[in-house]
């Protein structure tokens, strides 16, 4: 399906160069038709979005089994034939893609035309898309409806895009069409993979696939078939550009998933960050935003953040990533590039990562990471930074620790207002002067309007309420605040949030998050303290293995029975036809007789 209306960052890519990579086996040129058609109905197909650059095509795939007219065809309107073996189809053409990508420098356009680009491309795809944003176009035989981490401009299917063409390109005579050398495969250019050889007659092309050379030279040097993922090798550390080096930087943290080790002081944790920022070049100021269940937190631990400007936010487990992301998001939106994001977390998959990939192809900020553990598998998203948590927080030391108080306009920069979505009764006209006024309406809501509340997550009425925090903390002097994500308020005093946290109002509203959520174990508690987390763990692995061990003697049971049943089955049969001889005397032979 294709986007309804353009982005801003395709604009300044409308007029510029596009190519076109096309898998031939997946997407073949349909029986019946017409050829010449197909570079008229790209051209039609870019148009009907507003680009208008030049496009050069190249075709991918066994060019023996093409047919003639269609290499005349295709070779007059100028769509470069590429012969490939079919395993080595993906590889060579995402080859060619990675070196065009550094020979055309952004704003380009690239189209892709295969089945293969959410399975194999995608991966590495995305990740060079979070460096350098080429607007991207996809064109598949089948229809996906799953979600891809590539962010796209525009996407059709095959059948659709061949029909764009218009009356006057169908009665249109074959012209030949000259362009100029731009360093891929020139237009109406006929050229073999494997032997390096090229040409501009179809008879000439087809003789040499049918050679004796070129089949040797198949069998003796055959074309890489495994895609060359080039982002592998990437580093995970890199020094601070100009621009981004006093920019500013803002963290999340999530402390149900990398918790305050036990007897550390928390009030390192803002000087180990700085440290290893400034370790890279990065020198900006920086805010945190900590996310986590307060109850469980001692007050040693958060009036240790507290008192270094690290903002608490009390919420839930089951919610919290997704909060986490969507503070991200409005951060983004209102803090524009160069800019710095960071994420401790450990649910990079599958929760960050396919949303971050697509947010950052846009939004070109730098990412750092923080975990407890290495993911399994190398995650879509390129960084600029990773870090373990626990060798995160020893940075600083050896160092002396200095209480810093960090600017207040950029420590809850969270909060802004960007959801436009209106759920309900909930008008997006409807406006609170306070935000008592505001508290007032959302926690009087019906039953019915609090769950829409949660499923949406952000709407009108919880945009209101955090624009009314955010102007009240922007007002304030204190170096950081505890705000409640379940009921919408904030308060500079612990003792304060304390009060608020036991009220019977919050009780309410905390049941009716959790019983919405139904979360299957009531077990984050233990997350704070590193020993109890290890003693739930061991818990849940002998449960596991007793389960098994359960499995496994039923099963073995169930076998055991099947054998005792065939064998009180069988073996009298056996025995009966066994000693059916036996029960009779033996008769004696002849010659026994005469002895």
């Amino acid at each position: 399906m294709s986007n309804l209306f353009s982005m801003w960052w395709e604009e300044p890519a409308k007029a510029a160069k596009i190519a076109v990579w096309w898998d031939m086996k997946d997407c073949p040129i349909p029986e019946g038709y017409d050829a010449r058609l197909f570079r008229p109905s790209l051209e039609a197909a870019f148009k009907s979005v507003g680009y208008s650059g030049p496009v050069s095509i190249t075709a991918y795939g066994d060019q023996t089994q093409t047919a003639d007219h269609i290499l005349r065809v295709l070779s007059s309107t100028g769509v470069a034939v590429a012969h490939t073996r079919p395993e080595s189809t993906n590889a060579l053409m995402y080859a060619d893609m990675v070196e065009w990508r550094g020979k055309n420098p952004a704003p380009a356009s690239m189209m892709i035309i295969s089945n293969q680009v959410h399975t194999v491309f995608a991966w590495d795809l995305a990740r060079l898309q979070q460096r350098t944003l080429y607007n991207l176009f996809l064109v598949s035989s089948i229809e996906y409806r799953f979600m891809t981490i590539l962010k796209t401009c525009r996407e059709w299917v095959w059948e659709k895009l061949l029909g764009y063409a218009d009356d006057e390109s169908r009665s249109a005579p074959l012209v030949q069409e000259k362009r100029s050398d731009t360093g891929e495969l020139s237009s109406a250019t006929l050229y073999c993979k494997s032997c390096n050889f090229d040409s501009q007659s179809p008879e000439i092309f087809r003789k040499h696939l049918s050679s004796y050379k070129h089949k040797r030279q198949e069998d003796i040097d055959p074309t890489d078939t495994a895609v060359d993922c080039v982002t592998e090798e990437w580093a995970k550390e890199y020094p601070a550009t100009p621009e981004y080096a006093t920019a500013q930087i803002a963290v999340w943290w999530n402390l149900f998933q990398c918790p305050i080790p036990k007897g550390y002081d928390a009030r390192r944790v803002r000087p180990s960050l700085e440290a290893a920022f400034k370790n890279l070049g990065y020198s900006g100021p920086v805010s945190i935003t900590a996310f986590g269940d307060l109850n469980r937190i001692p007050d040693h631990l958060l009036r240790g953040l507290s008192s270094t400007g690290v903002n608490v936010v009390h919420s839930f487990y089951a919610n919290t990533c997704t909060v986490i992301y969507e503070d991200i998001e409005i951060w983004v939106d209102s803090n524009p590039p160069p800019a710095t994001i960071m994420v401790i977390t450990n649910s990079l998959e599958p929760v960050y990562s396919p949303c971050l990939v697509t947010l950052l192809q846009v939004h070109k900020h730098k990412l750092f990471l923080a975990y407890s553990w290495r993911p399994r598998k190398m995650s879509a998203l390129l960084t600029s930074a990773e870090w373990f948590w626990e060798s995160l927080l020893a940075v600083s030391e050896t160092k002396k620790h200095v209480l810093q108080k960090c600017s207040t306009s950029q420590s809850f920069a969270t909060v802004s207002e960007t959801r436009k979505h209106v759920p309900h009764k909930c008008s997006k006209s409807e406006s609170f002067p306070t935000l008592s006024e505001a508290r007032k309406h959302f926690l009087n809501c019906s039953e019915i309007e609090f769950l829409c509340t949660v499923s949406e997550t952000r709407v009108h009425v919880r945009s209101e309420l955090k624009s009314h925090v955010y102007q009240k903390f922007s007002e304030s002097e204190s170096t950081s605040v505890f705000y409640c994500e379940i009921c919408y308020c904030y308060y500079e005093s612990l003792d304060d949030f304390r009060t608020h946290l036991s009220t019977e109002e919050h009780t309410r509203r905390d049941g009716r998050f959790i019983g919405y959520f139904q979360p299957k174990e009531n077990v984050h508690s233990a997350e704070y303290d590193p020993q109890a987390w290890r003693e739930v763990h061991e818990m849940r692995r002998k449960l596991k293995k007793q389960t098994k061990s359960a499995e496994y003697d039923r099963g073995h049971w169930l076998q055991q029975e099947e054998r005792r049943k065939a064998f009180r089955t069988i073996f009298p049969l056996r025995l009966r036809l066994t000693n059916r001889g036996r029960s009779r005397p033996r008769r004696k032979s002849q010659t026994c007789k005469k002895e």
